[in-house]
């Protein structure tokens, strides 16, 4: 991921949960808010509702290709937080990026010619 660092910090996760504009999806919740410097920050999460590490870890890598193909689609400087629910282990990966784009559009994340496939 070029413009992109990962989020591992509890309390820009807890920050982002409480003060962060959301955007729900029946498959995902997506968390965004304004950071302050030039590069995003993404951070997964996959709750043990999901299944065992096995599946937790595909639907991570599928998130985190969704996110990479459409990066440069996305405006810069935003913590991002993608919150898997339980349908995204049973969702194609084709629904799941509709998902992400969707839930990006209604949070403003995409530029003016992004989420166009």
């Amino acid at each position: 991921m070029q413009y992109t660092v990962s989020l591992k910090q509890n309390h820009i996760f807890r920050r982002l949960y409480k003060k962060g504009k959301k955007q729900v999806t029946p498959s995902l919740a997506v968390y965004a808010a304004r950071n302050g410097g030039r590069t995003n920050r993404l951070g997964l999460t996959t709750s043990t509702k999901l299944g065992c590490a096995v599946v937790r870890n595909r639907v991570r890598r599928r998130l985190r290709e969704i996110y990479r193909g459409h990066e440069a689609e996305l405006r810069r400087g935003y913590d991002i937080v993608i919150v898997a629910r339980v349908r995204a282990v049973y969702t194609g990966y084709s629904d799941l990026e509709r998902s992400f784009l969707k839930a990006a559009g209604g949070l403003g994340l995409l530029t003016a010619g992004g989420g166009r496939k």
